[in-house]
Protein backbone atom coordinates (compact mmCIF):
# COMPACT_ATOMS: atom_id res chain seq x y z
CA UNK A 1 0.00 0.00 0.00
CA UNK A 2 3.04 2.36 1.23
CA UNK A 3 4.51 1.39 -2.28
CA UNK A 4 1.47 2.14 -3.78
CA UNK A 5 1.25 5.37 -2.92
CA UNK A 6 4.99 6.51 -3.46
CA UNK A 7 4.46 5.26 -6.75
CA UNK A 8 1.66 7.78 -7.69
CA UNK A 9 3.41 10.25 -5.51
CA UNK A 10 6.64 10.39 -7.95
CA UNK A 11 4.17 9.99 -11.04
CA UNK A 12 2.20 13.33 -10.44
CA UNK A 13 5.34 14.79 -9.23
CA UNK A 14 7.16 14.22 -12.87
CA UNK A 15 4.14 15.31 -14.28
CA UNK A 16 3.29 18.43 -12.68
CA UNK A 17 7.71 19.17 -12.94
CA UNK A 18 6.77 18.99 -16.80
CA UNK A 19 4.06 21.22 -17.07
CA UNK A 20 5.65 23.29 -14.91
CA UNK A 21 8.21 24.05 -17.31
CA UNK A 22 5.54 23.95 -19.97
CA UNK A 23 3.50 26.92 -18.25
CA UNK A 24 6.31 28.80 -17.75
CA UNK A 25 7.14 29.34 -21.48
CA UNK A 26 3.45 30.54 -21.93
CA UNK A 27 5.35 33.80 -20.04
CA UNK A 28 8.56 33.93 -21.32
CA UNK A 29 9.52 35.47 -24.50
CA UNK A 30 9.01 33.83 -28.57
CA UNK A 31 11.89 31.29 -29.12
CA UNK A 32 10.51 30.43 -32.36
CA UNK A 33 11.57 31.56 -35.56
CA UNK A 34 9.77 32.04 -38.41
CA UNK A 35 12.14 30.36 -40.80
CA UNK A 36 12.65 31.46 -43.48
CA UNK A 37 12.36 34.98 -43.22
CA UNK A 38 14.10 34.57 -39.69
CA UNK A 39 16.89 32.60 -39.04
CA UNK A 40 19.50 31.54 -36.59
CA UNK A 41 22.80 32.96 -35.71
CA UNK A 42 25.16 30.07 -36.43
CA UNK A 43 27.96 30.02 -34.14
CA UNK A 44 31.76 30.68 -35.05
CA UNK A 45 33.54 28.02 -37.07
CA UNK A 46 29.98 26.26 -37.84
CA UNK A 47 30.61 23.43 -40.16
CA UNK A 48 28.55 23.68 -42.86
CA UNK A 49 28.91 23.35 -46.84
CA UNK A 50 32.23 23.14 -47.97
CA UNK A 51 34.26 26.27 -50.54
CA UNK A 52 37.35 26.37 -52.48
CA UNK A 53 38.86 29.25 -53.66
CA UNK A 54 40.27 27.72 -56.95
CA UNK A 55 42.53 30.87 -57.66
CA UNK A 56 44.31 30.58 -54.41
CA UNK A 57 44.71 26.17 -54.76
CA UNK A 58 48.26 25.28 -55.84
CA UNK A 59 46.92 21.51 -56.76
CA UNK A 60 49.06 19.88 -53.66
CA UNK A 61 46.41 17.74 -52.60
CA UNK A 62 46.67 17.87 -49.27
CA UNK A 63 43.36 17.76 -48.47
CA UNK A 64 42.09 14.89 -50.57
CA UNK A 65 45.04 12.74 -48.84
CA UNK A 66 43.17 14.01 -45.45
CA UNK A 67 39.40 13.33 -46.42
CA UNK A 68 38.28 10.21 -44.36
CA UNK A 69 35.95 9.42 -46.76
CA UNK A 70 37.50 10.22 -49.93
CA UNK A 71 34.63 12.83 -51.12
CA UNK A 72 37.35 15.17 -52.61
CA UNK A 73 38.11 14.26 -56.41
CA UNK A 74 41.67 16.75 -57.39
CA UNK A 75 43.05 16.39 -61.02
CA UNK A 76 46.27 18.23 -61.79
CA UNK A 77 48.47 18.55 -64.89
CA UNK A 78 51.79 20.25 -64.36
CA UNK A 79 51.95 23.59 -66.31
CA UNK A 80 54.39 23.68 -69.13
CA UNK A 81 57.40 25.65 -68.92
CA UNK A 82 55.90 28.61 -71.31
CA UNK A 83 53.24 29.35 -68.82
CA UNK A 84 53.34 31.44 -66.19
CA UNK A 85 50.47 30.79 -63.35
CA UNK A 86 51.63 33.43 -61.22
CA UNK A 87 51.23 33.08 -57.61
CA UNK A 88 48.33 32.51 -54.79
CA UNK A 89 46.97 35.41 -52.56
CA UNK A 90 49.36 33.79 -49.96
CA UNK A 91 52.39 34.00 -52.33
CA UNK A 92 53.02 30.30 -53.52
CA UNK A 93 53.82 29.84 -56.82
CA UNK A 94 51.21 27.87 -58.81
CA UNK A 95 52.96 25.17 -60.64
CA UNK A 96 49.78 22.97 -61.53
CA UNK A 97 46.57 23.33 -64.19
CA UNK A 98 43.24 22.47 -61.79
CA UNK A 99 42.05 20.65 -64.52
CA UNK A 100 39.15 18.79 -62.02
CA UNK A 101 38.56 19.78 -58.22
CA UNK A 102 35.35 18.45 -57.46
CA UNK A 103 33.94 17.77 -53.96
CA UNK A 104 30.86 15.35 -53.49
CA UNK A 105 28.83 16.58 -50.33
CA UNK A 106 27.00 13.48 -50.02
CA UNK A 107 29.76 12.06 -48.47
CA UNK A 108 31.00 14.37 -46.70
CA UNK A 109 30.97 14.36 -42.95
CA UNK A 110 31.74 17.94 -41.35
CA UNK A 111 34.94 16.68 -39.65
CA UNK A 112 36.65 19.76 -41.03
CA UNK A 113 40.16 17.89 -41.46
CA UNK A 114 40.55 19.38 -45.29
CA UNK A 115 41.00 22.33 -44.23
CA UNK A 116 43.51 22.63 -41.77
CA UNK A 117 46.36 20.89 -43.93
CA UNK A 118 45.75 23.64 -47.21
CA UNK A 119 49.11 25.72 -47.20
CA UNK A 120 46.92 28.70 -49.08
CA UNK A 121 43.56 28.51 -46.90
CA UNK A 122 42.06 27.97 -49.97
CA UNK A 123 39.56 25.34 -48.85
CA UNK A 124 37.19 26.22 -46.08
CA UNK A 125 33.67 25.78 -44.88
CA UNK A 126 31.10 28.35 -45.57
CA UNK A 127 27.98 28.63 -43.24
CA UNK A 128 25.70 27.65 -45.43
CA UNK A 129 23.30 24.63 -44.52
CA UNK A 130 20.56 24.75 -46.93
CA UNK A 131 21.54 22.44 -50.31
CA UNK A 132 19.07 19.57 -49.47
CA UNK A 133 18.58 17.99 -52.94
CA UNK A 134 16.33 15.51 -55.18
CA UNK A 135 19.22 14.03 -56.81
CA UNK A 136 22.62 12.95 -54.92
CA UNK A 137 24.81 14.05 -58.21
CA UNK A 138 23.47 17.86 -57.67
CA UNK A 139 25.51 17.07 -54.27
CA UNK A 140 29.06 17.34 -56.11
CA UNK A 141 30.11 20.53 -56.54
CA UNK A 142 32.81 21.56 -59.20
CA UNK A 143 35.32 24.44 -58.47
CA UNK A 144 37.89 24.04 -61.30
CA UNK A 145 36.96 27.13 -63.77
CA UNK A 146 38.92 25.74 -66.84
CA UNK A 147 36.56 24.85 -69.93
CA UNK A 148 36.12 21.30 -71.29
CA UNK A 149 38.86 22.40 -74.35
CA UNK A 150 41.17 24.40 -72.35
CA UNK A 151 41.45 21.30 -70.34
CA UNK A 152 42.06 19.16 -73.78
CA UNK A 153 44.72 21.46 -74.75
CA UNK A 154 46.28 21.90 -71.09
CA UNK A 155 46.68 18.01 -71.71
CA UNK A 156 47.80 17.57 -74.68
CA UNK A 157 50.63 20.17 -74.20
CA UNK A 158 51.87 18.65 -71.07
CA UNK A 159 51.97 15.34 -72.42
CA UNK A 160 54.22 16.63 -75.59
CA UNK A 161 56.44 18.56 -73.17
CA UNK A 162 56.87 15.76 -71.22
CA UNK A 163 57.46 13.50 -74.12
CA UNK A 164 59.92 15.52 -75.66
CA UNK A 165 61.96 15.67 -71.96
CA UNK A 166 62.43 12.33 -71.78
CA UNK A 167 63.34 11.89 -74.81
CA UNK A 168 66.06 14.54 -74.21
CA UNK A 169 66.73 12.55 -70.97
CA UNK A 170 67.20 9.12 -73.23
CA UNK A 171 69.62 11.06 -75.77
CA UNK A 172 71.29 12.45 -73.29
CA UNK A 173 71.80 8.89 -71.11
CA UNK A 174 72.69 7.48 -74.49
CA UNK A 175 75.62 10.27 -75.22
CA UNK A 176 76.78 9.69 -71.95
CA UNK A 177 76.99 6.04 -72.51
CA UNK A 178 78.79 6.37 -75.82
CA UNK A 179 80.95 8.87 -73.64
CA UNK A 180 82.02 6.12 -71.05
CA UNK A 181 82.28 3.68 -73.89
CA UNK A 182 84.45 5.16 -75.57
CA UNK A 183 87.09 6.73 -72.72
CA UNK A 184 86.79 2.65 -71.72
CA UNK A 185 88.19 2.26 -75.02
CA UNK A 186 90.88 4.27 -74.92
CA UNK A 187 91.97 3.08 -71.57
CA UNK A 188 91.99 -0.05 -72.35
CA UNK A 189 93.86 0.89 -75.45
CA UNK A 190 96.63 2.41 -73.23
CA UNK A 191 96.58 -0.41 -71.10
CA UNK A 192 97.83 -2.56 -73.83
CA UNK A 193 100.50 -0.24 -75.17
CA UNK A 194 101.93 -0.03 -72.06
CA UNK A 195 102.17 -3.39 -71.45
CA UNK A 196 103.80 -3.70 -75.06
CA UNK A 197 105.99 -1.23 -74.65
CA UNK A 198 107.14 -3.40 -71.07
CA UNK A 199 107.51 -6.51 -73.12
CA UNK A 200 109.80 -4.69 -75.59
CA UNK A 201 112.12 -3.54 -72.89
CA UNK A 202 112.06 -6.72 -71.39
CA UNK A 203 112.95 -8.39 -74.58
CA UNK A 204 116.10 -6.10 -75.32
CA UNK A 205 117.66 -6.56 -72.22
CA UNK A 206 120.91 -8.72 -72.53
CA UNK A 207 121.53 -11.86 -70.93
CA UNK A 208 123.64 -12.19 -68.11
CA UNK A 209 127.19 -12.20 -69.04
CA UNK A 210 126.48 -11.60 -72.91
CA UNK A 211 128.94 -8.27 -73.55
Amino acid sequence: MVSAFKNSWITFKSIFTGMGVTIRHFFGPSVTLQYPDERAVLPKDTRAKLYVNIDDCIGCNLCARACPVNCIDIETVVATSDVDLGKTSTGNPKRFWLTRFDIDMAKCMYCDLCVHPCPTFCIYMVPEYEYSEYDRTNLIYHFSNLEPAMVAEVKEKAEKEAAEKQRQREEMMRKKAEEAKIKQMEAKKKAEENNSGENDAQSSKPENGDP
